[in-house]
């Protein structure tokens, strides 16, 4: 039987602690935090995965996030045959095809193609604040402040000031008012306010349209633009049966990604009026984001818009299904009116017989994988390669693992006499 090796994510439980240092021969994306060690896997050809504890599971659920989604045969079959051309040139037409559907989606005058996300909110921040030493408001939940390397201020010169984020991912727009800086020469200039639609550290929830209007007349009141990281802005649409052009109204530019629930392999873009598209493409040359015979990725991009965006709803029921069977589970926690998309949170409580790092390390070696998020918390991320089957599958095995543990505990009481 031929095999094929991946590395498989086992978190360390109480009775484990973390090594000490890294092997030194361990690759360097196996270390993507403290407390966490790679353990060898193999999968068949048939899709069969064996643990390295020795536990053979059909295929592994992974839940891990929507980005781990592989292109199928209709999306593979579109790049291979893309009109391509030097994109830098501006001679790739499958390139052209795409920013112009998606400025169009969202009702603007133009648009970027850029590698990832994290390229496309950075060039945002840079491009608002394009004067050095100019400020952006953002929530200390956001995505572009934890998790891009503040890279406003560590390429662009800008600084972030944060606002407290409220639990549904809005940020109260007296404290937007609030850290909007005055005309004094000690202080940086306001330029810019960023949001995030759909919210990652919020449990995936939709911004309110209303509420996105009321901060676009608030930043007009103060000539300010405003940023939204729509990373996951379609599953937004889907949600809330809006257009892309709704969520666009009054925004000055949003970052949409291609390789998230829309399961493309890779790329995201900025969409804006002409004059900060124009001023987004040179920043992007600046940051090494000009490719070439980009034709190939854009061509994913564009299948992924016409059979994959209306499907995203399968993602949000899957979700739903997922919340209420966790949330019927001794020793977890679901919030469930914090599911409206495809994000799933919970919290393992001291009731449960196991912490969240040892939960997601059982349930790994059983073939289904998914995030621990901070202390507690775990997520679980829904996408196209998901059926119902496999969050029946989720929901056994989280259930299997819990009460594996509960048995153990008993187990080491009756042991040492206690009860």
């Amino acid at each position: 039987m031929e095999y094929t090796t991946f590395d498989l994510v086992v978190p360390h439980s109480r009775a484990s602690p973390p090594p000490a240092a890294r092997s030194p021969s361990a690759p360097s994306h196996a270390w993507p935090r403290e407390g966490r060690t790679y353990a060898a896997a193999v999968l068949d050809r048939g899709g069969a995965a064996v643990t390295d504890a020795g536990r053979t599971v059909d295929r592994m659920i992974d839940l891990r996030s929507d980005t781990v989604t592989k292109p199928c045969a209709g999306m593979r079959a579109a790049m291979a045959s893309a009109e391509v051309g030097d994109d830098v040139f501006g001679d790739d037409m499958t390139v052209k095809q795409l920013e112009s559907a998606v400025a169009e989606r969202f009702g603007k005058r133009a648009a970027v193609f850029t590698p990832t996300g994290t390229m496309a909110n950075l060039i945002a921040v840079m491009a608002h604040t394009w004067e050095r030493g100019s400020e952006y408001i953002l929530g200390d939940k956001a995505h572009i402040f934890l998790y891009e390397q503040g890279g406003g201020s560590q390429l662009g010169g800008a600084h972030p000031r944060t606002v407290p984020t409220c639990a549904d991912g809005t940020l109260p727009l007296d404290l937007l008012a609030a850290a909007v800086r005055d005309d004094d020469q000690h202080y940086p200039i306001t330029k810019l306010i960023c949001l995030e639609n759909t919210h990652n550290k919020c449990g995936g929830l939709a911004l309110p349209r209303s509420y996105v209007r009321s901060v676009s007349d608030f930043k007009n009141s103060r000539g300010l633009a405003l940023h939204v990281d729509g990373a996951r802005v379609w599953n937004a649409m889907v949600a809330q049966k809006a257009d892309g052009s709704e969520l666009g109204e009054g925004v000055d530019s949003i970052a949409v990604c291609l390789s998230k629930g829309l399961g493309a392999p890779a790329g995201s873009l900025l969409v804006g009026s002409v004059e900060i598209i124009a001023r987004a493409r040179r920043l992007r040359k600046a940051l090494g984001g000009g490719m070439r015979q980009t034709g190939v990725l854009a061509a994913a991009g564009l299948y992924a818009l016409t059979h994959n965006l209306e499907r995203l709803s399968e993602d949000h029921e899957h979700a739903r299904a997922l919340g209420e069977g966790l949330a019927g589970l001794s020793g977890l926690h679901v919030n469930m009116d914090g599911i409206q998309t495809n994000l799933v949170f919970f919290n393992v409580t001291p009731a449960a017989p196991l912490d969240a790092a040892a939960l997601v390390g059982a349930c790994a070696e059983r073939g289904v994988r998914f995030l621990q998020f901070d202390g507690s918390l775990c997520r679980m991320a829904t996408h196209l390669h998901h059926r119902e089957a496999d969050v029946r599958r989720t929901l056994e095995v989280v259930r299997q693992v819990l009460e594996d543990a509960d048995a153990d505990d008993h187990n080491d009481h009756a042991g040492t006499g206690k009860t």
